[in-house]
């Protein structure tokens, strides 16, 4: 298929600035079978069925955006300049690769400190990206990234507004757990404590994986022949628990509906030979149009980017142009739009609400 299939028109407007407050009043727009329904995230309980399995990736977002100031004597005396990081991912070697800019200013051994608490050393480049070793580790590490640091916000929303300290809250999942993601599993932030309760009050059951999304989730698809795409890899983790739990409610009738398509990418990584086990590593999985899902029932998730490997993963979901007509109901409606919009439940078999 070709890169243009995917793509589509969206007005600026709709994309979404800040989330909806609270998370749960957000739109909804519910897709089963070939109908659409316009309803609230709220709305899920109507929609979702006692024994169905919603599962939730429990990464934790850090605060990966760092601003620091390198210091070095010159012939005309002391000099300084700003430095900004986003942090990519911890390496092996105790070194954190990271996109730093501007990255010609910096020399290897050179440091840049970020805060009191807080300061890192160029120790290498590497395609583009430099590798640094920061002062603490650990707790240390953690609690001084979190005084320094701001939340690694989308570039279309970077564009648009500064991170804040509400970001904070907002760009993270109530059940976050596991740090490590410099992007969120945005289908996630929809959730508060009071959905949750709801749900399980329906006889809808959670299970918890990790996928640690990485800044390459915005990188744009580049070649017209998608095929030939070169897809992103992230590390995630699906415990032996959440398998047998995924596979209990498969044999019992109920259906596996990951939230988000870091979930959804992550159990059919693990589910690759046919049945979910426990699995651990990167997954580099793509997901196009002709996949067949080993364990996925239904996908809630927010509306993507043009011409973007989610909208192709949607597609392979749901029918390419289901996709399409989905879409443009979204637009015509005036849903919002990427990480702090609106979101929608598709449901491949047509279904009535409760």
């Amino acid at each position: 298929m070709k890169l243009s299939d995917f793509d589509f028109d969206l007005p600026e407007e709709l994309i979404a600035t800040r989330p909806a407050n609270p998370r749960s009043s957000a739109r909804l727009l519910v897709a089963a079978g070939d109908q659409l329904h316009d309803r609230r995230v709220t709305d899920l309980t109507d929609w979702l069925r006692p024994g169905d399995r919603l599962v939730l990736n429990d990464t934790r977002v850090i605060p990966a955006r760092l601003s620091g100031l390198r210091h070095r004597a010159s012939a005309q005396g002391a000099v300084q300049a700003k430095i900004e990081v986003t942090l990519l991912e911890p390496r092996g070697d105790g070194t954190w690769s990271a996109l730093i800019k501007p990255l010609r200013k910096l020399k290897i051994g050179e440091e840049v400190v970020f805060s009191d608490d807080l300061r890192a050393t160029l120790e290498a480049v590497e395609d583009g990206q430099g590798h640094l070793q920061f002062n603490c580790t650990g707790d240390d590490f953690d609690a001084a990234l979190n005084a320094a640091g701001a939340m690694p916000l989308p570039p279309y929303i970077a564009a648009k507004r500064a991170a804040d300290a509400q970001d904070m809250t907002d760009y993270q999942t109530v059940f976050a757990r596991h740090a490590g993601a410099v992007a969120a599993p945005t289908a996630s932030l929809h959730f508060d404590e009071a959905l949750l309760a709801a749900l399980a009050a329906k006889g809808v059951t959670f299970s918890h994986v990790t996928l640690h999304v990485g800044a390459g989730t915005f990188l744009p698809v580049k070649v017209d022949d998608i095929s030939e795409h070169k897809m992103h890899a992230e590390w995630g983790r699906v415990s032996a628990e959440a398998a047998k739990e995924i596979t209990a409610t498969r044999a019992a009738g109920g259906r596996v509906i990951p939230v988000g398509t870091t979930a959804l990418r992550l159990i059919e990584t693990a589910a690759r030979g046919g049945q979910i086990a426990a699995w651990e590593g990167d997954t580099d999985i793509f997901i196009t149009p002709g996949f067949d899902f080993n364990v996925t029932d239904g996908l809630m998730t927010n509306f993507h980017l043009p011409k973007s490997t989610l909208m192709m993963l949607v597609s392979a979901l749901m029918g390419v142009q289901q996709v399409k007509d989905i879409y443009a109901h979204a637009i015509a409606e005036k849903y919002r739009f990427f990480s702090f919009g609106d979101s929608s439940l598709l449901l491949p078999e047509a279904q009535k609400p409760a």
